[in-house]
């Protein structure tokens, strides 16, 4: 059943907390491979779900699924050798939490019930706190109370977005039930004053999870002071649901014929984001922190395209999968640095072509995909966001998006070739293991090939789920 892709996990889950380190670990990677192959099932329309009002396969949903599911199992794989070389205290509690990550990001992404989808994400918080504080120093403390406050205070705004929803039926007086499939067949006759006030705090609410700005300040201190395989689940993943939540909510507004409204919070909120991420990212010491604002200019990136609609929706969706490919990628490569040299500081790593090649290409070449450089597919689903907000006449906000851009480029650019190629930092502690260098580099070619090649299965997925937000991908 439907479930089972939560279920499955979360047993998994608490059953690693009681094992030793070791066997958590072939937990994990049994676990991930058992999860991948019910959420291909689901995607072929395999598995039934037993409670309708709760669950449901949507095409975004199943989107997200897929990729975080892919991209879980690559991290988990390369765990195998991060957890032995890095020496990670409480494996059980890393691989117990990574599991219960996993299960309340696939119940987020199947939920089709408001409250349903809040409880999901809210429990992504406490499920993934524990990862932040692994390395239980004042600085992951720190980052930790912050991750549970601020996002706490965002869900918390989020669930009066959903009840604010749900006021807008009970003034229709429509018998309906409460779920988005639902709620998507007659929201042309929900009460518009209630749906805008309740989109405006779902949008802040989820956004402060998603990371767009301002809400975004809890993202840098979480993602550079958690372990590598949970900072690439964190931004690979994570983000996507809170995604989701957003555009369930849009696509409900679009249908009440108040797309415009939401399109043009969509805009503002995803252009604030890539300045202000472009802003920090210039002057940027830490290389993981680098790449969380990095993680917030591309959730920026997609709420811009979804505003914007039409040829940009497809290009958004799109950009959505590639940069959880790239960046989880990049934040293990970032793991295989920061436990050779020690140090998450840009000035002290250097000559990393020389003393680590292994890691360095997948590094280097996540920085060309993470740029918008082809072979990467984020390459074309920058250029159809631009595209499309020039379809629509959006010349002055594509100019701000295309300055973002480049800003954000020149300012890692400039960390990623000193580490790469500047002989500043000393030589490394430690080697990096093929189980380390293995899955950043899959996960790139992943992105490749969707860049050249999509499956017509995968395409149609897409198409299906901006199909109702009228999304195309014609010129």
């Amino acid at each position: 059943m439907l479930e089972l892709l939560f279920i499955l996990p979360m047993l998994a889950g608490l059953l690693a907390l009681l094992l030793p380190g070791k066997i958590g670990q072939g937990v994990l990677v049994v676990t991930a491979l058992l999860h991948l192959q019910l959420g291909v099932m689901a995607w072929f329309g395999g598995l039934p779900t037993y409670a309708d009002n709760y669950f449901h396969p949507s095409a975004p949903g199943l989107l997200v699924l897929l990729v975080t599911s892919f991209v879980f199992l690559a991290i988990s794989l390369y765990s195998l050798g991060y957890c032995q070389g890095a020496k990670i205290e409480k494996e059980s509690i890393f691989n117990g939490c990574m599991l219960l990550f996993l299960s309340t990001m696939s119940m987020v992404a199947l939920a089709d019930h408001p409250i349903v989808l809040w409880i999901a994400i809210e429990a992504t918080t406490l499920v993934s706190a524990p990862l932040i504080f692994l390395q239980r120093s004042r600085e992951a403390l720190e980052a930790t109370w912050k991750y549970v406050l601020i996002c706490s205070v965002g869900i918390a705004l989020a669930l009066l977005g959903c009840f604010f929803i749900t006021l807008s039926v009970n003034i229709a007086e429509i018998a309906v039930p409460l779920s988005f499939t639902s709620l998507n067949e007659v929201a042309d006759q929900l009460d518009p004053l209630w749906l805008k006030v309740g989109f405006i705090f779902v949008l802040i609410g989820f956004g402060t999870k998603m990371g767009l700005a301002p809400m975004h300040t809890w993202l840098p201190d979480a993602h550079s002071q958690a372990p590598s395989p949970a900072s690439a689940l964190l931004s690979g993943a994570l983000l996507n649901c809170a995604f989701l939540g957003i555009y369930k909510v849009h696509t409900l507004m679009y249908l009440a014929g108040l797309g415009s409204f939401s399109s043009q919070l969509l805009i503002g909120f995803g252009l604030l984001s890539m300045l202000v991420a472009g802003i920090f990212i210039m002057k940027q010491p830490d290389y993981k922190r680098m790449l969380a604002y990095s993680s917030i200019e591309n959730m920026g990136v997609i709420a811009f395209g979804v505003g914007i609609g039409g040829f940009a929706l497809y290009g958004a969706v799109l950009h959505m999968v590639h940069h959880s490919l790239i960046k989880s990628s990049l934040f293990l490569s970032a793991g295989n640095i920061l436990h050779s040299f020690g140090t998450k500081a840009a000035e002290g790593v250097g000559n990393l072509a020389g003393v680590l090649p292994r890691t360095f290409v997948p590094f280097f070449a996540g920085f060309i995909g993470i740029s918008g450089l082809p072979p990467f597919g984020i390459f074309i689903s920058e250029l159809f966001i631009l595209f499309g907000a020039l379809q629509g006449g959006y010349y002055l906000q594509a100019a701000i998006y295309v300055g973002c851009l480049l800003l954000v480029v020149a300012g890692a650019a400039r960390i990623f070739t000193d580490i790469s190629f500047a002989g500043n930092g000393g030589p490394p502690l430690h080697r990096d293991s093929l189980l380390q260098v293995i899955p950043p580099n899959l996960l790139l070619l992943a992105s490749i090939i969707l860049c050249v090649w999509i499956p017509e299965m995968l395409h149609q997925t897409i198409i299906n789920a901006i199909s109702v937000l009228g999304g195309t991908i014609h010129g």
